[in-house]
């Protein structure tokens, strides 16, 4: 939104605003690629490591608590989840399960892996994935990974760090530049990355800003 002038920006923060203060409502989930929804609607997908903080987040967005579940303990989100977002929905927000380290069989894993890389292969209609990064943690080998995946898939993606109140401004920058430079080799990925704190609330309005866009 650098090109903006502060009144389009100002537009753009209110449409996001509206939009995600709608309905936002349970709608499907599929653990096999035979079981998703029609390819009907918009779709954002939420990916990352396990305990990243993805249902923490999609909650934040929507203003709700606990619409998806949030958990300690890695590996929770066994399966795609699939929320609608306004009343008719607009677009449907897509919470993957986490990949890396899960206290689950490496079999269920390896399942989950290929539906998450099966899911986004083959969605016509999937508009933009949000890869989240724990800002402490940064870019780990099952992240680019998966922006290869998103890559080949030519899915639009945006790298989102997540619980940027839990880390220094110095640490943040080193983050952002970091991750800056690896995207650089990605070109199915955004440049620049979208600090946020599901906490705090930090960089939600713009975000909310970003994904109303798809929904237009």
């Amino acid at each position: 939104m650098t090109t903006e002038t502060p009144a389009e920006r100002e537009a753009a923060l209110e449409r996001g605003r509206r939009l995600f203060a709608q309905p936002c409502t349970f709608l499907w989930a599929a653990d096999d690629a035979d079981q998703l929804p029609p390819a009907d609607l918009p779709e954002v997908a939420f990916a990352g490591r396990s305990n990243v903080g993805k249902s923490s987040l999609l909650n934040a967005l929507i203003g709700q608590k606990a619409l998806a579940n949030v958990s300690q303990t890695p590996g929770r989100t066994q399966k795609l989840n699939f929320y609608g977002l306004g009343d008719p929905p607009r677009m449907r927000l897509v919470d993957l399960p986490g990949y890396g380290y899960a206290r689950v069989s490496k079999r269920a894993v390896d399942t989950w892996t290929k539906l998450i890389e099966d899911f986004l292969r083959g969605r016509p209609n999937l508009r933009r994935a949000l890869v989240l990064v724990d800002v402490r943690v940064g870019l780990k080998e099952s992240d680019i990974a998966a922006l290869k995946v998103l890559d080949d898939a030519a899915v639009a993606t945006r790298v989102v760090l997540t619980k940027a109140d839990k880390a220094k401004p110095s640490e943040l920058a080193e983050q952002e530049a970091a991750i800056g430079r690896v995207l650089k080799k990605h070109p199915a990925a955004f440049p620049g990355v979208v600090a946020t704190s599901a906490e705090k609330g930090i960089g939600l309005p713009e975000l909310r800003a970003d994904l109303a866009d798809l929904a237009r």
